[in-house]
């Protein structure tokens, strides 16, 4: 099997598990092995789909690109990666409904920072990421990790929709009302400067770092 054809597998692999494990066979198989038992699971399947595509990824090489890529590419991406990086850190100040998670009977609060650009801003800071990545790199490798990633991040997010409603009714009715599924389906919203600093101090490490994992500069 050549190194594009196992990254495709494995990165095919790390989808499907990571999809069955999160929504149909959660429940299950936390009744079975208990919520650490599951967690163990879970990462260690992980793990090792995501490993040996990155290994796989590496083992590819320099590979010809399925389609040529403008120069004007390189500099729209800049924007949405640091766009991503916000978001990213974003997610990790509160989120308003989080709590319902521990208490299905906690009342959901106003959306605050970027969960006013978007319920789902880590799922689309993995999903931009996965659309630079695929318009400016489209080696054939490195397009199936970031379809992967991609098709990981919007379903997955729309995954975690449909089980809240059904968990929460009209409570999860309301979220969606006050929310958007697409960044800035609501229009422009201050972030906070939490998401704004972090986002930025992400964005630089990431761009500086970028040579280690990949041999390629993110800047152009």
């Amino acid at each position: 099997m050549s190194a594009a054809a196992a990254t495709t597998l494995f990165a095919a692999l790390f989808v499907a598990t990571h999809l069955l494990l999160s929504h149909p066979l959660r429940a299950p198989l936390v009744a079975r092995l208990g919520p650490k038992g599951f967690l163990a699971a879970y990462s260690a399947v992980s793990f090792a789909c995501f490993v040996p595509m990155v290994l796989a990824r590496r083992a590819a090489g320099a590979e010809s690109l399925m389609w040529s890529v403008p120069g004007w590419v390189w500099s729209a991406a800049l924007p949405v990666m640091w766009l991503a990086c916000v978001l990213l850190a974003g997610s990790f100040v509160r989120n308003p409904a989080m709590e319902t998670l521990q208490r299905h009977d906690a009342v959901i609060g106003r959306p605050a920072g970027v969960f006013r650009w978007t319920r789902h801003p880590m799922m689309w800071s993995f999903a931009s990421w996965a659309l630079v990545h695929l318009a400016v790199n489209p080696e054939p490798s490195a397009v199936a990790i970031a379809v992967a990633i991609l098709l990981l991040a919007l379903v997955g997010a729309q995954a975690q929709d449909a089980k809240k409603r059904r968990q929460l009714g009209p409570r999860w009715a309301e979220w969606e009302r006050q929310t958007s599924f697409v960044p800035f389906g609501r229009g422009l919203a201050q972030p906070g400067w939490f998401a704004v600093a972090g986002g930025t101090t992400i964005f630089l490490l990431a761009t500086w770092l970028h040579p280690l994992p990949v041999g390629v500069w993110a800047l152009r």
